[in-house]
């Protein structure tokens, strides 16, 4: 019964709590090669929780980069089969100086728990994995419906292991659709749904110039400088307005259907709040034409991120690089294909290269935009589910964020995804002080419980 289950639950929440601070504890920083060990030892934390609670099958995946984990429980004869995702790795916590509290000790304040990966995506990780145990522990060590696990540490690098893995291992992964819990809510007490994604095109330009770093008084003027000549490249891929200007860039774009554009207007959307609190800039930037929702959930987009080179020390030291970076990413929208978006890409950058610069041209990840059908039973029970809890209709939203896996799901897989994350839009993800609502880490389990057993049913 859903309500045991629940009931179960509920008794234990201060202990579900205490073990996602054990695994907030652990570094695993997927980015750095100085925290593989961090990330190994995540995945061995999950991995042995997975197989306390009664899943068989529990296996440490190893892979080129970090391992995958799976397990599987499927004894549900007649029931449907879950594919359950989320994963293990973080981002790097910096800039340091700017969290409130260490951002690997997890801390309870307002009735959040601050740490990194709180909400993306350890909490929402552990909130699959206590649900599993209260059904567990509540169905005489049963399950109402089949599950198979799959959670992985590369998300924030790009994801290459579970794609390699899905592609190989496609008969042992399948199901009859895949719950995913690594979004969020479109508002608090708001119970939501993702539906969509926009894809990604995570590029680096790597510009160099002369052989060594030189002395900008002796050659400035004519060494060529791979900053500069980076700034006038990304000056040229977007107009004010934040039109990119690739040639061909829009030419698929797919335009929302009126039904989402009329969803999408009845949302409690207040712009100026949204430019306060969760951007704090003096004003929105973008494509003016398209409404703030439209434009960051349905335009692709093009930013740059970070540009290594050059002295960046405190004090003053007179050099022209030799060489520099700058991490450009992308985000594509339904019926714009990765690799013709990344030819034209770099096509345009190579012929906008000023001279004397070499320019070469890294991929990091790619992967397309999706959106997920909304008539089918494992929507239509998720959406219950979350009624259930929250005691409000639930909305679809899409996301202007990037999840590749969910694309491989529904292309190699052929299954449907629930993207059913409980997370807030001022979660702070990839930034300091990130934070995950205590109740809605409760609610999530909740959730996901009474979607089990609706399936079930």
């Amino acid at each position: 019964m859903a309500t045991a289950a629940v009931s179960y639950a509920r008794e234990n929440q201060k202990r579900f709590l205490e073990e996602l601070k054990e695994l907030l504890r652990i570094p695993s920083v997927s980015t750095m090669e100085e925290h593989k060990s961090d990330v190994q030892r995540a995945a061995e934390f999950v991995a042995s929780e997975l197989k306390r609670i009664g899943f068989e099958n529990v296996d440490i995946i190893p892979s080129s980069g970090h391992p995958l984990i799976y397990a599987d429980w499927l004894h549900a004869k007649g029931k449907p089969t879950a594919l359950c995702y989320a994963h293990y790795d973080v981002q790097p916590p910096d800039p340091i100086d700017e969290w409130t509290t260490p951002p690997f000790e997890p801390t309870e304040r307002n009735q959040n728990i601050y740490a990194r990966g709180a909400v993306d995506d350890k909490g929402q990780l552990w909130m699959q994995v206590k649900a599993f145990e209260s059904l567990f522990r509540s169905g005489n060590g049963k399950l109402p419906i089949n599950v198979k696990v799959i959670f992985e540490g590369e998300e924030e690098v790009g994801g290459e292991a579970i794609a390699e893995y899905i592609r190989k291992h496609g008969d042992k992964l399948r199901g009859d659709f895949a719950l995913v819990t690594d979004t969020e809510l479109f508002a608090p007490e708001l119970p939501t749904l993702c539906v969509g994604l926009r894809g990604l095109v995570y590029t680096e330009l790597e510009a160099v110039g002369a052989m060594t770093d030189l002395h900008s008084g002796v050659y400035g003027g004519a060494a060529p400088n791979p900053l500069e000549a980076l700034s006038r490249i990304i000056s040229k891929l977007k107009d004010d307005s934040g039109r990119i200007l690739i040639p061909g860039f829009y030419d698929d774009v797919q335009k929302p259907t009126d039904a989402e554009l009329k969803a999408w207007k009845s949302l409690p959307f207040d712009e100026e709040h949204y430019r306060k609190t969760e951007v704090g800039s003096m004003v929105l930037t973008g494509e003016a034409d398209y409404p703030v929702l439209y434009r960051t959930w349905a335009r692709p987009t093009l930013e740059v991120h970070g540009m290594p080179g050059g002295f960046v020390a405190a004090g003053a030291k007179t050099v022209i690089p030799a060489k520099a970076s700058a991490k450009i990413s992308m985000r594509l929208v339904p019926n714009q294909n990765p690799d013709d978006i990344l030819k034209k890409y770099e096509s345009f950058v190579n012929s906008i290269t000023p001279k004397g610069i070499q320019i070469k041209i890294k991929v990091h990840s790619k992967g397309e935009a999706i959106v997920v059908g909304t008539d089918n039973k494992y929507i239509k029970a998720a959406t219950e589910a979350l009624h259930d809890v929250f005691k409000k209709d639930t909305v679809y939203i899409r996301s202007g964020g990037s999840i590749p896996i969910v694309t491989d799901f529904e292309n190699v897989l052929k299954i449907p995804s629930v993207m059913m994350g409980l997370g807030l839009p001022d979660d702070n993800l990839h930034a300091p002080n990130e934070k995950f609502h205590i109740p809605n880490f409760y609610r999530g389990i909740e959730a996901i419980i009474n979607f089990f057993h609706r399936l079930a049913a």
